[in-house]
């Protein structure tokens, strides 16, 4: 749940996955892996997520559905 709501946030937004990763300060490599739900984002990158998208975790983690 998490990588996808990453995914369309992202590409809503017209971001690449660098330009994400620059953005929340970040790297390419977890964008993609957090996307893939190969890893999950710890706390910290989920609260820049969140406040970068101005969604809430719970959004992000997929507990609410806006």
């Amino acid at each position: 749940m998490i990588g996808e709501r990453i995914k369309l946030l992202r590409t809503e937004n017209n971001l690449s996955q660098d330009n994400l990763a620059k953005k929340i300060k970040s790297n390419q490599k977890q964008i993609s892996k957090w996307e893939r739900n190969q890893i999950e984002p710890n706390i910290d990158a989920l609260t820049r997520l969140a406040d970068y998208f101005e969604v809430s975790v719970d959004y992000l983690i997929g507990r609410t559905d806006c």
